[in-house]
């Protein structure tokens, strides 16, 4: 699968799922680290990624101004990093990329949501 990594999505995160053998863009990366949120959108959007992030207002930006954009959106403590780790893996597990492109997906500790945008 491939993936743009919000910001704030932390290194090992990156490497635990380019270790998986994902395709894994960070945004610092592509030198949009001052990028808007919608410029992030966007460039997940023209590569065809599926934009993982930490910030919440992804949410109304997909629901509300309706932009397509699979999003992996990581509502967990940083603390509990091998706790984010193994629900990406489930979650990768249990979708098709093609099934997390039209998903907003919410990560809390021991849980997912799946939700399809409209």
């Amino acid at each position: 699968m491939k993936f743009l990594l919000d910001q704030d999505i932390y290194a090992l995160t990156a490497r635990f799922l380019a270790d998986l053998g994902h395709d894994v863009v960070t945004a610092a990366a592509i030198g949009c680290s001052q990028a808007s949120d919608l410029e992030l959108l966007d460039i997940a959007q023209e590569q065809e990624r599926i934009f993982i992030t930490r910030d919440r207002d992804f949410g109304s930006l997909v629901f509300v101004q309706e932009i397509r954009v699979g999003v992996i959106y990581l509502r967990l403590q940083p603390t509990t990093l091998t706790a984010v780790h193994q629900e990406l893996e489930n979650i990768l597990a249990s979708y098709s990329e093609d099934q997390l492109h039209t998903a907003f997906v919410v990560v809390e500790p021991g849980r997912y949501r799946f939700r399809r945008l409209p």
